[in-house]
């Protein structure tokens, strides 16, 4: 008498099985990123050198992110989950190769992180479509708090354990640690459901070649002004939120001596602080109302966080913003994240989500070169010198170096703040829950038997 097949994992319980196999895979991965950078830094003595690293990573992950989104949306969504941990993986065991055989050099980076930068591409769109087909509607709001969890919790321990284990195992086993990570990760895919989205109209319509599919994500977005706006609430958001990163560090090292302590406790708390949002938010799910989340946490993580670290002039006001910043971002993004999982079609949102991406991170190359000018060429010496701009802020965010980028940081957590109360003015923003229908309502019967969908989840999906 045959063994009857045993059912995947599926649901909500498939999800955190994926999630845990995320969540050891991304923490060996950002211990990799911590050993490398010490690496790198002691090979070349360079700033610049660690910056190419991350030119070449998100240099290729842009250009490609439209056509993953096709691939996502043509394919099957668990395999190309499973292509992207593989391809980084792939990237990790060339420098674990190269290192183990002592010829490992700086440009050797520089291609990983390119091939890093490729895979990456697949991966957000690829998990973020898949949320919204393996959870209930009504659990998305926790699922994306752990998500958010998933990314911030890595960041406290990450540098902690491979700054104990580096010296006792070497940049070679924070490597093998991290390329064993990986297969665990594609494991704990390898055995769960994650299912194919049905047929909807947006996804017969989006069909084509590969160009036309891929501008089929920007397309779509365009043609709901609800969805728009609330890209553009991020576009903005983003913007004045890379001002404020870009100066932190310096600010905090002007202010302070360059205390390295003193900076380090900043970002830890911070990185605490969006642990415990994520933890709550997972606990919580989130405003009935998702849009609340997006608005109103645009309004107080500018207040709380940004514009209170420009007025901070001590280490206890700056981690408490921080901390406070860093709490609110779970909210902000698992709001929005399950607003379009529920009300984009599901066979585009490899597309959609792509296309979305883009347009939230369009302004990264940017913001740098902005910010670094406004502080070095204008705010900086303004605020040193004896003019109105010194004599009418002095008084509130103090003066000296660092007091220019203080200032700075104090504008651009007014116009984040002010981003989000504009979206409550902005019928399409404010009411796009309304607006908008679920794609629930407009699903045709899914594609895949569950036998299929059975014999599949094995290898594929």
């Amino acid at each position: 008498m045959s063994t009857p097949a045993r059912k995947p994992i599926s649901g909500m319980t498939a999800f955190i099985v994926v999630w845990i196999g995320q969540i050891v895979s991304i923490l060996a991965t950002q211990m990799t990123q911590f050993a490398i950078t010490i690496w790198a830094f002691q090979e070349t003595g360079s700033a610049t050198a660690l910056g190419l690293v991350q030119v070449f990573f998100i240099t290729p992950f842009l250009l490609i992110s439209p056509l993953a989104g096709v691939l996502i949306d043509r394919h099957n969504r668990k395999l190309m989950m499973m292509l992207s941990d593989l391809g980084a993986g792939a990237a990790t065991i060339l420098l674990l190769a190269l290192q183990a055989a002592g010829a490992l050099s700086i440009w050797h980076l520089y291609l990983a992180s390119a091939i890093m930068g490729l895979f990456n591409a697949f991966q957000w769109p690829a998990y973020s479509a898949s949320i919204s087909l393996m959870v209930p509607k009504e659990q998305l709001g926790r699922a994306n708090g752990l998500m958010s969890l998933m990314e911030m919790g890595p960041g406290v321990l990450a540098p902690l354990l491979a700054g104990a284990l580096l010296p006792v195992i070497g940049l070679l086993g924070i490597l093998t640690i991290d390329v064993i990570t990986f297969v665990f990760a594609v494991l704990a895919l390898a055995i769960v459901f994650v299912p194919q989205p049905p047929v909807t109209e947006a996804g017969r319509e989006g069909r084509g070649s590969m160009l036309k599919e891929a501008a089929y994500g920007f397309r779509y977005i365009f043609a709901r002004p609800s969805l728009l706006g609330l890209q553009l609430v991020f576009l903005f958001g983003n913007l004045f939120a890379g001002l404020a990163i870009t100066v932190t560090a310096p600010m905090i090292l002007s202010r302070t001596g360059n205390s390295e302590i003193a900076f380090g406790a900043v970002q830890t708390v911070g990185a605490i602080g969006g642990i415990v949002g994520g933890v709550l938010l997972s606990v919580w799910g989130g405003f009935k109302r998702r849009v609340h989340g997006v608005l109103l946490g645009h309004v107080l993580t500018g207040l709380m966080g940004t514009l209170l670290m420009g007025l901070g002039q001590g280490v206890v006001v700056w981690a408490a913003a921080s901390f406070l910043g860093a709490l609110l971002i779970p909210t902000i993004n698992g709001s929005n994240q399950a607003i379009w999982q529920s009300k984009v079609a599901p066979d585009v949102q490899g597309r959609v989500f792509a296309a979305r991406r883009l347009i939230a991170w369009a302004t990264q190359p940017i913001t740098p070169v902005i910010a670094g000018l406004l502080a070095d060429q204008m705010l900086e010496p303004a605020m040193r010198a004896d003019i109105w701009l010194s004599q009418t802020f002095g008084g509130l965010i103090g003066a000296g170096p660092g007091a220019g980028m203080a200032l700075l940081m104090v504008i651009a957590g007014a116009a984040i703040s002010a981003v989000g109360a504009l979206g409550y003015l902005i019928r399409p923003v404010r009411d796009a829950e309304d607006i908008l229908p679920d794609h629930t309502t407009s699903m045709h019967a899914p594609q895949a038997t569950p036998a299929i969908a059975a014999a599949g989840s094995a290898a594929t999906d």
